[in-house]
C-alpha cells in the first residue's frame, strides 16, 4: 500500500520534530489551512517544494532528508 503525500508529510514532520502549527508558521499560512491540506492530501508541487525548504530538505517527487533518507 502506497503512502499518500499527507501521510509522508506527517512522517517527515515527526522525524523533524516539527508540529503542524510550526510548519504553518514557517510557511505563513494558518494551522487550519495546513491541517485541511494534510487531511485532503491536496498539495501543489510548489507547495511541496516550499514545505521541503521549510523543513530543511529537498522535494524530488518525494522528500530527501539531510542524511539522504527518502520519504
Amino acid at each position: 500500500m502506497k503512502l499518500t503525500m499527507g501521510e509522508k508529510l506527517r512522517i517527515l514532520l515527526k522525524r523533524k520534530n516539527v508540529t503542524i502549527v510550526e510548519l504553518s508558521r514557517r510557511l505563513g499560512t494558518t494551522n487550519q489551512n495546513m491541517a485541511n491540506k494534510l487531511k485532503r492530501d491536496n498539495f501543489s508541487v510548489k507547495e511541496l517544494e516550499d514545505i521541503a525548504v521549510a523543513l530543511g530538505c529537498k522535494f524530488e517527487g518525494f522528500f530527501v532528508e539531510d542524511n539522504g533518507d527518502k520519504i
